[in-house]
């Protein structure tokens, strides 16, 4: 039976600025980082603790997907703080928490404009 998803993959123009993104402004950690094929690496990012890795990739062919809105939420247990720390460290959001019945939540966007949900968990 499944037991959970070992990585996403979100598509990116370029895999350095996409790294520093994910790891310098994110926080994630790089968990993989080998060589693919000629135009690319393999690289894995990780949260410390979570299972489940994030993969930036550069496909031929794929560019019309990237800076869409991916159906990928992360979650943490203070919106409104991350928020506040991602802002500082030149993270771009679509608006500012919102809060719902179920939970808050805000979107934002990578270094290629493609669209994450923040939310609670």
């Amino acid at each position: 039976m499944i037991k959970g998803v070992k990585f996403v993959s979100v598509p990116v123009r370029d895999q350095k600025k996409a790294i520093e993104f994910w790891t310098q402004k994110l926080g994630f950690e790089i968990l993989t980082d080998q060589p693919f094929d000629d135009k690319q690496r393999w690289v894995e990012l990780g949260i410390a603790g979570a299972p489940t890795r994030v993969v930036p990739f550069a496909m031929d062919g794929w560019e019309e997907r990237i800076g869409k809105f991916m159906n990928i939420v992360f979650y943490t247990d203070n919106v409104e703080k991350t928020y506040q720390e991602l802002t500082g460290r030149g993270v771009e959001f679509v608006a500012p928490p919102k809060k719902e019945e179920w939970g808050t939540s805000s979107i934002f966007k990578d270094q290629d404009g493609n669209q994450f949900v923040l939310g609670t968990k």
